[in-house]
């Protein structure tokens, strides 16, 4: 009983190094994409497909700690995922994507429809040509899974409540001569699915 206590007192200690190192206090998003630490091995840390963070399976339910992790992550040109602070490099696992879109906003620009999203850890990310939009058929029942680029190489999955509402702004626009069931954002075009395949699905 008192080696579980020590254990679970050493596991907190660890996590609460790392916090301190990753709270750069600086305003907005630190830039991880400059800093080149050494590698210093991989962590019991997992975010997720439903966005929820572990730690040695735990959930972390603070999201005030959650979000300070969040602009830290960097997904390198390896595949993989790391959390990156001036002096270190740990790598974490990431079940489906690093973040979850879970709100969205429909607006108007220069005549334009502008979809604003809300990720799980606070970040406002609006689709057009810095951020795309990408979509993918997946898993046994051909699921549509939306997704939006964030920033560096990580992108939010879009929520399934989310999902419909996206198919619902949805027309058919041709594109390099197919026509497309396809979705508009701040002057871009992002391709769903070809006509026919949403008139299989539909059938």
């Amino acid at each position: 009983m008192a080696k579980g206590k020590i254990a679970a007192a050493a596991d907190s200690a660890s996590l609460e190094a790392l916090i301190s190192r990753a709270a750069t206090g600086t305003k907005g998003l630190p830039p991880v994409d400059k800093w080149e630490p050494e590698f210093c091995g991989d962590l019991d840390m997992e975010i997720r497909a439903d966005g929820t963070w572990f730690y040695m399976g735990t959930p972390i339910g603070r999201a005030p700690l959650v979000r300070l992790f969040s602009t830290v992550l960097r997904k390198d040109a390896d595949g993989k995922t790391y959390l990156v602070t001036p002096v270190e490099k740990v790598g974490i696992r990431v079940e489906d994507a690093h973040f979850v879109a879970v709100e969205m906003s429909v607006t108007e620009r220069d005549g334009d429809q502008v979809l604003t999203f809300r990720t799980n850890v606070g970040d406002i990310v609006e689709a057009g040509p810095e951020h795309e939009l990408r979509f993918e058929i997946a898993g046994e029942n051909d699921e549509l899974k939306p997704y939006l680029h964030v920033r560096g190489r990580l992108e939010a999955l879009v929520s399934r409540a989310l999902m419909y509402d996206i198919v619902e702004l949805g027309e058919e626009i041709e594109i390099d001569g197919q026509a497309m069931f396809a979705l508009q954002s701040g002057g871009s075009v992002f391709p769903i699915m070809t006509m026919r395949q949403l008139e299989a699905q539909s059938a």
